[in-house]
């Protein structure tokens, strides 16, 4: 290469590579050996990093609030097989002579608990017993048929808990929504099939929703406690339902002196869903639209940042410009729409025959602990009233198969919600990590070599 005008040739020499790395030759002894460490420990970082991810979101798996679901289920269920194993009575015979054959208690214990949950499942899951397999997934169908009113009620009580609100009128609301969809069922006659059905829908749920939208106004307007104003509409709820069903010519079935009203003629009952043999109808694929509407109002809308940023933090959400009466009076008639939703199913879709007073059959009270075992999130509400539909399915089979009190289930229940109002000692048994808090961090093995060089 020739120099240019006014250049040393000297200067004109091939330069030195562009990088850091030195010429093969020209490395100063010592200086291979820091390289070569330097690239160890570059790697070794990396590797570091990596693991450090995996491990952040392992933590942020276990710290959240479905892990502490599982484990209050899990130790729900060792409760519960402690109780099974107490008052089986093949147990308490081997255990009269454990030392001199321990063998035949443990065996007692295995099919006892064993026996208990396979029962459990095969009454709410699937028969292995059954001949066809459309007659072993009838138990499954159950107790789908089961979650339909507490998945809807219980995202009628998450939405609410979610804007800071406690809606203990569930079956309140249940009734009143009942007595609305009811009445329009066998008393409007003269419609088809499906504006029949449509109207005594809309019917109970506006019920539901007026019915708990009185508890929202009254909190907006005047400052009552939720829970008090709730409660006592349970009560005004129940006696209104039993003074017309005891009343001849409103909604009790004529020529009847028992407090019911008459059946649900079939322009206004929800179909089945997988046909006659099935106890399962189109109330369940209502109950999944709402988990999918309820969601998308709580994630996707400004309504549902406005339910959130109140039950967060009221008095921050009024300074943000969130009408915070409106949004209370609002939560509450969505909350009150969701729970007559399940009001309506059980008149229009499971209970066809009349109802009466105890249409509710507890499903109010029992959307408090899907809500609560759900996270008050809609798919955590859907697989809690699943798992407690499965519970109510193979609850009395199990009772039927084994001779397992139906108690120790609804003690199951109760259990689960004392560990879901208890995280830290679900926790600490677990050892769960807090949620929010920061992993400890570890070096590597390259960094730790080399501080113990």
């Amino acid at each position: 290469m020739s120099a240019r005008p006014g250049q040393d040739p000297a200067d004109s020499a091939e330069q030195p590579p562009a990088d850091d790395r030195e010429p093969v030759g020209t490395t100063e002894p010592g200086r291979a050996e820091e390289i070569e460490q330097e690239k160890a420990r570059e790697g070794a970082a990396d590797d570091g990093e990596t693991d450090d991810r995996w491990q952040e979101a392992f933590r942020r798996i276990i710290s959240g609030g479905w892990a502490v679901a599982l484990g209050a289920i899990l130790l729900a269920v060792i409760a519960g097989s402690l109780m099974i194993i107490v008052t089986d009575e093949a147990v308490q015979e081997a255990a009269g002579y454990f030392f001199s054959r321990p063998g035949d208690t443990f065996a007692a214990v295995g099919e006892a608990v064993g026996g208990a949950y396979s029962a459990l499942f095969q009454g709410a899951v699937y028969n292995f017993r059954a001949d066809t397999f459309a007659a072993g997934i009838r138990p499954l169908t159950q107790t789908l048929n089961n979650a339909t009113p507490l998945i809807a009620a219980g995202l009628g009580v998450a939405i609410a808990f979610r804007a800071g609100l406690l809606n203990i009128g569930g079956q309140g609301q249940m009734l009143m929504s009942a007595t609305a969809a009811g009445w329009v069922g066998f008393g409007v006659t003269g419609l088809p099939f499906p504006l029949h059905l449509i109207l005594a829908l809309v019917a109970g749920i506006l019920a539901g929703a007026l019915w708990a939208g009185i508890a929202g106004l009254l909190k907006a307007r005047t400052g009552a406690h939720e829970v008090i104003v709730t409660i006592m509409l349970n009560y005004v709820a129940l006696y209104l339902l039993s003074y017309f069903l005891a009343t001849p010519g409103l909604m009790q079935a004529p020529g009847s002196a028992n407090p019911k009203t008459p059946p649900t003629p079939e322009s206004a009952q929800l179909p089945p869903l997988l046909g006659e043999r099935y106890t399962l109808h189109w109330g369940f694929v209502l109950a999944l639209v709402a988990v999918a509407v309820v969601w998308w109002i709580l994630n996707r809308s400004a309504v549902g940042f406005s339910y959130r940023a109140v039950g967060e933090n009221p008095r921050a959400a009024r300074v943000a410009g969130i009408d915070v009466s409106r949004s209370t009076v609002s939560v509450m008639l969505v909350a009150g729409a969701l729970v007559g939703l399940a009001g309506v199913t059980q008149v229009l879709g499971t209970v066809t025959t009349g109802f009466g007073s105890d249409i509710d059959a507890g499903i109010g009270f029992d959307a408090i602990t899907v809500a609560l075992l759900g996270n008050s999130n809609p798919l955590g509400v859907l697989g809690a009233g699943i798992l407690f539909g499965a519970f109510k399915a193979g609850g009395s089979a199990m009772q039927a198969a084994e001779g397992i009190p139906i108690e120790i289930v609804l003690v199951v229940q109760s259990l689960i919600v004392l560990f879901i109002a208890a995280p830290p000692l679900v926790r600490a048994i677990f050892r769960l990590p807090q949620p929010g808090s920061a992993p400890k961090k570890k070096r590597s093995k390259a960094a730790r070599k080399e501080v113990s060089a």
